[in-house]
């Protein structure tokens, strides 16, 4: 559809105004409250994690307000963003309360983007797009979270649903969001899959690291396991035409992924158990493209692209083995499944800047790829998540 070379952001978050009052309201994390800095300015801090230091981050109009976000986006030459909320979501909520402010927020994630401009080189498509919420908290009913798919369905500029790993309480591999699966799936939503648990603390030590260690390891290992329990529990034989996009280029599995896949034949518990193997998987994901390093996303394209020749349980590793046409080849075709992300508004430059490292430093991976051509580059820039979300329709 695009005729133009277009730049789309995939992951990019907002805190809607009506969920950021609910945090205000708020006495216990997450919550956003009010201090004096030490400067003597009145300041907003956001405290989301329970381990987070008590002061927080700072949190402002970047974090809320629609022209704050378009005004990044033609900052950095973004054309198009399908934004979702930033994490923790409704996790922490009571099923009622989860239930009601879910069927709000995606009301209001529909008038933020419809609400947005229209792109002028392509008529039709607006700049701005949306994720919804699902209600997914223990003791929220199959019949909550499916009217909320439903309604999710029903609005024109919302493409899909954001979710962390903990499903119900009992993570995203318990039988019971099987029906929501299989009703995501019918209506053509994606999903994406974003951390915010991380790993247990104790992992870290005592050494005080600010945020780097829960953020740089433990939110992709969050996705790694998260994402792994889905293709060990069968998700993706019962249900192939679910559309997964996983975060921070998928963590630690396409590393992993051979690992997994010998792992699984090695064991009496669960051999067998997959219609194909495990690295097989990896072929019917997506990924952003959020690496911050060219080798970094050829090698996750290279995964990427190898996965139809592990189409049956079992395969040899030998099954990769290619020659250098043969292996550009496959990482030709794995962009095909990589979209560009920002992380906005998190990651800000830590000293005024007029482009942020996160924007620069992703768009400069993809540009270093070896064996992209501009095609592939283009796509992953934009033209994949043209195709991804059908965007303009």
């Amino acid at each position: 559809m695009a005729t133009k070379r277009l730049l789309v952001d995939i992951h990019t978050h907002i805190y809607l105004p009506r969920y950021a009052a609910f945090l205000r309201s708020r006495t216990s994390v997450p919550r956003i409250f009010s201090r004096t800095s030490p400067e003597g300015k009145q300041e907003e801090r956001l405290l989301i994690l329970d381990d987070e230091p008590s002061e927080g981050r700072p949190i402002g109009a970047q974090y809320w307000d629609r022209d704050e976000k378009l005004k990044f986006m033609d900052r950095h030459s973004i054309d198009v963003s399908v934004v979702s909320s930033a994490n923790p979501w409704l996790d922490f909520l009571p099923a009622p309360i989860a239930h009601k402010l879910a069927g709000e927020l995606n009301a209001d994630m529909e008038e933020y983007c419809s609400g947005s401009p229209t792109l002028t080189v392509l008529a039709g498509v607006k700049r701005l797009y949306g994720f919804g919420l699902l209600p997914l908290v223990p003791e929220a009913t199959t019949e909550a979270l499916l009217s909320t798919v439903e309604q999710i369905a029903k609005l024109p500029h919302l493409k899909g649903v954001i979710m962390g790993s903990r499903g119900l309480g009992k993570g995203l591999d318990d039988p019971a969001l099987d029906p929501v699966w299989g009703a995501i799936e019918k209506a053509g939503l994606v999903v994406f899959l974003h951390p915010h648990h991380g790993v247990d603390k104790a992992a870290w030590g005592e050494r005080e690291n600010g945020h780097v260690l829960p953020l740089a390891l433990g939110f992709p290992f969050e996705t790694t396991v998260a994402t792994t329990r889905l293709i060990l529990s069968g998700v993706f034989d019962r249900y192939p035409n679910l559309r997964l996009l996983l975060a921070h280029s998928g963590g630690a599995l396409p590393q992993l992924s051979s690992r997994l896949a010998s792992c699984i034949e090695h064991d009496p518990l669960v051999a067998g158990r997959l219609a194909h193997d495990a690295r097989y998987y990896l072929g019917r994901l997506y990924f952003d493209a959020v690496a911050y390093g060219a080798e970094e996303l050829g090698f996750v394209s290279d995964v990427v692209g190898r996965a139809d020749r592990y189409v049956r349980a079992g395969t040899s590793a030998a099954a990769s083995g290619a020659n250098a046409t043969d292996s550009v080849a496959q990482r030709r075709a794995g962009s095909g499944r990589m979209l560009f992300g920002t992380d906005h508004p998190f990651f800000p430059p830590l000293k005024d800047s007029e482009k942020w490292k996160s924007v620069v430093e992703n768009l400069e991976a993809i540009d270093g790829v070896w064996g992209w051509t501009e095609k592939e580059k283009d796509a992953v820039r934009g033209g994949n998540a043209f195709s991804l979300f059908n965007l303009g329709s």
